[in-house]
């Protein structure tokens, strides 16, 4: 007796709806009351690449289906690449300009549980240059949800990093860069695995290193074999191969994305890491970027979507 009441004392109550972020490798999911409070957080390796378009129903109720009430069926806002062409249903693309994250364009699946009620949130797509994103546009809400009146760039690091301008509470236009995985490609892949450390930081090779490849942006390819080439003539050490990588690659992204930040006011979304290396290679660069928690922005991107579906009483 005294261990079932001790049990119910601790049991978490009911969500008023689910929060989902769908990414590629990692699902986040945070039950969620009425006034957008977090009552508990959920983290999963159960990304899309791990699943198919079938399992995202059972995937999702083997994280929360205990934490769902009997009678009533409870909304699931999800972002990301549950909205992708081989996710749990396609999502549209909204063309820019527009706001991001909107709810009334959500693709609706129909679950077969009916304790269920799942809106994946449209992503945000460019004609020329063509680009598209899925997921960012809801760190994007989140962050203008936060910053009514920012009128700026959003720089937001990640395996593919956005650039985004925004005015007036809409994506004016964004440029997509495949900075993150290139540097995965080639750290794990390619011959500079034999020379480039797997974790540290020199901030000193990374920064040289960024500020040579703004100079010389054409000479990318050699000054990437350099690394492995230094590697066998004078030791160079692991850690300093990493950061003048990660510097490489980053300073001729910041070369390319030049009309986007110079002279902008620019918001940095990330994670602590990856934001770091941003802000380090922005600030020798004359920008005095702001920093916003990219899990937060999310969140806040999410919250935002279940307060515009309150409000049409849905």
């Amino acid at each position: 007796m005294l261990r079932a009441l001790a049990e119910t004392e601790t049991m978490m109550p009911m969500p008023d709806w689910i929060a989902a972020d769908w990414g590629t490798t990692h699902l986040r999911v945070w039950t969620m009351d009425g006034q957008g409070r977090v009552l508990d957080r959920i983290r999963s390796d159960s990304g899309m690449g791990q699943i198919g378009p079938d399992d995202y129903e059972s995937t999702l109720l083997g994280l929360i289906g205990s934490s769902l009430p009997a009678a009533s069926r409870v909304p699931v806002i999800c972002c990301g690449m549950a909205g992708a062409r081989q996710g749990w249903v396609e999502a549209p693309y909204r063309t820019v300009p527009c706001p991001p994250g909107t709810i009334a364009d959500a693709a609706r699946p129909s679950p077969g549980d009916p304790r269920l009620r799942v809106f994946i949130l449209p992503g945000l797509s460019q004609a020329g240059p063509a680009d598209v994103m899925r997921g960012e546009e809801t760190q994007i809400a989140g962050y203008l949800a936060a910053h009514p009146g920012f009128d700026g760039v959003l720089c937001l690091p990640g395996t593919h990093s956005k650039w985004v301008h925004v005015s007036a509470g809409e994506v004016v236009s964004f440029r997509s860069f495949m900075t993150g995985e290139i540097f995965a490609l080639l750290s794990r892949h390619s011959v500079l695995r034999h020379s480039v450390g797997s974790a540290g930081h020199d901030s000193g090779a990374f920064a040289d290193a960024v500020a040579h490849a703004m100079s010389r942006p054409a000479a990318i390819a050699s000054d990437l074999f350099s690394l492995r080439a230094q590697s066998l003539l004078t030791g160079l050490a692991p850690v300093v191969a990493r950061s003048r990588l990660s510097g490489l690659l980053i300073g001729i992204e910041l070369a390319a994305a030049r009309p986007y930040w110079l002279g902008q006011d620019v918001a940095i979304v990330a994670s602590d890491s990856p934001g770091d290396a941003y802000a380090e290679a922005l600030l020798a660069q004359g920008a005095a970027p702001h920093r916003a928690d990219a899990e937060e922005m999310t969140l806040n991107g999410l919250r935002a979507a279940w307060t515009a579906l309150r409000a049409t009483g849905g």
